[in-house]
Formats: structure tokens, C-alpha cells, sequence
């Protein structure tokens, strides 16, 4: 279930424009871009912290799935460098 809801967080990523940055890559989440973008100066943090109230549960909800992009986490196993 969880691959499933990623999945789907990725394709409404791939549906969302954001000014300066187009249309979402398809290995992304939604909630990872929208911290990017705010740190590439593309959009203000209210995006990002809408997600993160979202997530309440999660605390940096938007920050950690950035972490998760960048360390490749998301990744399975067999695609991770060694």
C-alpha cells in the first residue's frame, strides 16, 4: 500500500506546474519538490508547510522526503550505491 501512495504522490507531482521549474519529475514526490523549489528560491515556504500540516504526524514532513531524494533513499536496495 505504501509503494501505491507514493506512487500516486509522484504522479500528481508530475501534474503540478510551478513557475521556474515546470512540470515535476516522475521520481519525485510532491512534498521533496516543493522543499527544493523553496530552497532554489522558486516558491515561498507556505507550500511546503502546507504539506507539512498535512503530515502532522511527520515532523519536517517536506524536509525529510527531500533528505530522502538526496541520500536516495527511495531507492530499493538494488539500485543504492554500495
Amino acid at each position: 500500500m505504501k509503494q501505491l501512495l507514493i506512487a500516486f504522490d509522484q504522479f500528481l507531482n508530475c501534474l503540478v506546474w510551478i513557475a521556474r521549474d515546470g512540470f515535476g519529475f516522475a521520481d519525485e514526490t510532491l512534498s521533496a519538490r516543493l522543499f527544493r523549489c523553496h530552497l532554489q528560491g522558486l516558491v515561498s515556504d507556505v507550500p511546503y508547510r502546507l504539506v507539512d500540516a498535512l503530515f502532522f504526524w511527520q515532523p519536517a514532513h517536506c524536509h525529510g522526503s527531500w533528505r530522502n531524494e538526496i541520500e536516495r533513499r527511495q531507492l530499493p536496495s538494488f539500485y543504492r550505491p554500495e
